[in-house]
Order: structure tokens, then C-alpha cells, then sequence
């Protein structure tokens, strides 16, 4: 951690992003790990909708918030909509990052079948600063196993963001996903002794986060 900037610990937030992390020191945060919107209107075969994914006026400003939070030398992984690229790009630059990597999660389904079958997602790997190479980079290509969306309607896998955490971050890091959703990503960083802090927007899914969180939790704490 940067100094002795401070931010929020294992903690869940139900607030918009942009105005939750305005309450974060700088350079608060050791990692980002985020699964934003992907501004393409989704609607689950469920009918399920994510929170402003009709729209794009959060994009930069969230990111900006971001690299604010992060610190020097951090690194943020973001998921994005392949056909919005172009939006996040814009996005990510100029709020400050270097795009320094991007990967590829393969799926063993079809999440859509359009022009193409649809099997993986994908995501960039952003860079504040000088950053160190790591010592053992792992693959840009991970397993995705299907989360079910039972949870959420775009439910990421744990076991394809832990290696994301181990990676680039130490035990008692804090990591930071300001879209946190059902909380796939904070889940994966308490498996592993990192700190976490999560902010979602949707009420719902804030107590499905905050109640899986807990149960983790409390699971270790019996252990």
C-alpha cells in the first residue's frame, strides 16, 4: 500500500461507484478486478438487466475515480464489450492507464450464437505508472468455467478471477471492484487473504454480495 493512504476494508458499499470512491485517500487501492457494464442494452434469457448498460455516462468519470484510488504502480483488470472497445479505450486513456496486456477468458458454451458463436469473454489489463514486471506472468488465456447466473445475470467465476488476484497482488492487499455485483471478485480475493472492498449500485445484488461475503466469513472463522 502506498504510504499510509487509507480506504474502506472488507466492507461492501450500495452506492454509485463514482461517488463512493470520491471518499477514497488516493492511491488507496492495490488492485483493480471489475466487470463494468457493457453499454449493449443486455437482457438475460431471463429477462435480468445489469444497471446502466443503456448508457455510457459513467464510463469516464468511473475510470477516472479509478486511477485516482489505485496506487502507483498498481494494476486494474477490466472486463468491456467487445463491440464498445472503442468507448472503454477512450476511456481507460484518458483517465491515465497503459494498456499493458489483454485476456481472453474461454468458455466451454455459447453464451449467443449471432454471426459467430459466442465463447469467451475478455478483458485488459491496465497499468498506473512505473509498473514491475511480475515475477511468473501467467497466461493470457483462462478457463471459464459457467458460474450458473444464478446470482447475477453476467455472474463471473471465481476460479477464473483468482488467478487474476494471485498475480498481482500479495496477501493482505487490498482489491478494489467498484462493479462488484454478486461479488465474484471479492469472493475470490478473501479465498485467497487479500483485503477487498466492493461497491454495487443495484440493491439486489448488493445484499446477494453482502450475504455470500458474510457466509465466507463465517465459514473461515469456524474453520
Amino acid at each position: 500500500m502506498t504510504g499510509n493512504a487509507k480506504a474502506p476494508r472488507n466492507v461492501i458499499f450500495n452506492a454509485d461507484c463514482i461517488q463512493a470512491m470520491r471518499s477514497f485517500e488516493r492511491g488507496s487501492v492495490d488492485f483493480i478486478l471489475t466487470d463494468p457494464p457493457y453499454i449493449v442494452n443486455y437482457r438475460g434469457r431471463d429477462g435480468r438487466k445489469v444497471a446502466n448498460d443503456d448508457n455510457a455516462r459513467w464510463l469516464r468519470p468511473a475510470f477516472n475515480q479509478m486511477h485516482r484510488v489505485l496506487k502507483d504502480g498498481g494494476f486494474a483488470v477490466s472486463f468491456y464489450g467487445w463491440n464498445k472497445v472503442d468507448l472503454f479505450m477512450d476511456a481507460w486513456k484518458a483517465a491515465g492507464f497503459r494498456v499493458v496486456g489483454h485476456l481472453v477468458f474461454r468458455k466451454r458454451y455459447a453464451s449467443s450464437a449471432k454471426f459467430l458463436r459466442y465463447e469467451h469473454e475478455q478483458a485488459y489489463l491496465l497499468a498506473k505508472g512505473n509498473v514491475s514486471l511480475p515475477d511468473n506472468p501467467i497466461a493470457d488465456v483462462i478457463d471459464f468455467p459457467y458460474a450458473g447466473n444464478k446470482l447475477h445475470p453476467t455472474q463471473k467465476p471465481v476460479e477464473a478471477l483468482a488467478p487474476l488476484i494471485e498475480a498481482f497482488t500479495q496477501p493482505g492487499d487490498l482489491v478494489l471492484d467498484p462493479f462488484c455485483g454478486s461479488g465474484s471478485t471479492l469472493a475470490a480475493a478473501h479465498q485467497l487473504g487479500r483485503n477487498w472492498t466492493g461497491i454495487e449500485l443495484d440493491n439486489g445484488h448488493y445484499r446477494t454480495a453482502s450475504e455470500r461475503l458474510a457466509a465466507q466469513q463465517h465459514h473461515r472463522a469456524a474453520a
